[in-house]
């Protein structure tokens, strides 16, 4: 008889029809109310960003703050850093660019501060210049830096006969050139039924798999639950399993050459990318020299079992 295994982390409670609480690409699904704004937190919104969005927000970050200090120099006086040109459109643009010079310290020396008022804002903008360049600097290394894992998942999951029963399987690669050194999978088994009271609950198992550990990883590996009679599934028909509300929740951690250290990756499978009948192609071949090739394509091609 399969074991249920106390709550990961995930809630019990649930509801018919309920998203998963993790996507596939290991983010989280859940949806924060009335959460109190932390100054501690801008860290890893900055990092979390996506590359687009990083620098994105970096740009619209430098334009608004010459924007402000642009108008700024145009409320004190154009003339306070350079002759008037006697229209708006000129007089600002000669204030944004002068606070650009300012901000980023270049300092061409066209245009320059002649007053006390206009010397004192320069000399405040170019210290926020310093410290707003000091903390991009420190994001990006933060960015680079971060240890990451690189793994693709193949897209489905896929239900066959094996051995003398049957099993779920999926399949993943390292993305890098890297070997992965003793990479460790943990599977979770979620499943939304609905209890004697009429409500809906999960319920969760730690399913067994055929390798849950290996040495290094160089290539593929296919992650096998043999649905035997210890398995929570093995009371289930196929078609009962293709309908099931049930999610696997995938935890794989190994050491990571690049950064020399542990990392972790999180994905899920909801039972509606489920296949059945068919088997893996091959990823991998030798060239005529004997060396193995890896085709990173070829990790979700499946066929008909024959």
């Amino acid at each position: 008889m399969a074991k249920k295994i106390k709550d990961p982390g995930l809630g019990y409670n649930s509801k018919k029809n309920s998203k998963g609480i993790v996507n596939k690409d290991g983010s989280s699904n859940v949806i924060h109310v009335n959460k109190k704004f932390n100054l501690d937190d801008l860290y890893t919104f900055f990092i979390e960003l996506t590359w687009w969005q990083f620098f994105l927000f970096v740009l619209l970050g430098y334009t608004l703050l010459n924007v402000v200090f642009g108008f700024v120099y145009m409320a004190i006086g154009i003339e306070e850093i350079t002759p008037s040109k006697g229209n708006f459109l000129d007089d600002f643009l000669n204030g944004f660019f002068f606070s650009a010079q300012t901000l980023t310290t270049v300092g061409y020396g066209g245009i320059a501060p002649q007053g006390i008022t206009a010397n004192m804002i320069a000399a405040f903008e170019a210290m926020i210049g310093l410290l707003s360049f000091s903390f991009i600097t420190g994001l990006l290394y933060g960015r680079f830096s971060k240890a990451k894992a690189a793994i693709h998942f193949s897209d489905n999951l896929i239900l066959r006969d094996f051995k003398e029963h049957r099993a779920i399987m999926f399949r993943l690669m390292n993305s890098r050139k890297t070997v992965m050194i003793e990479p460790e999978i943990t599977v979770t088994l979620s499943v939304n039924e609905k209890n004697k009271d009429g409500e809906y609950k999960r319920e969760f198992y730690r399913l067994k798999l055929e390798r849950d550990k290996i040495m290094y990883l160089p290539t593929v590996w296919t992650i096998v639950h043999e649905i035997d009679k210890e398995s929570p599934l093995f009371k289930y028909t196929n078609t009962e399993i293709e309908k099931l509300e049930a999610e696997l929740y995938v935890l794989i951690q190994y050491h990571e050459e690049s950064f020399g250290q542990k990392v972790y990756q999180i994905t899920s499978y909801n039972f509606s990318q489920l296949k059945t009948e068919v088997k893996y192609k091959s990823s991998f071949s030798f060239d005529e020299e004997g060396y193995m090739i890896l085709d990173h394509d070829k990790l979700n091609e499946v066929e008909k079992m024959g």
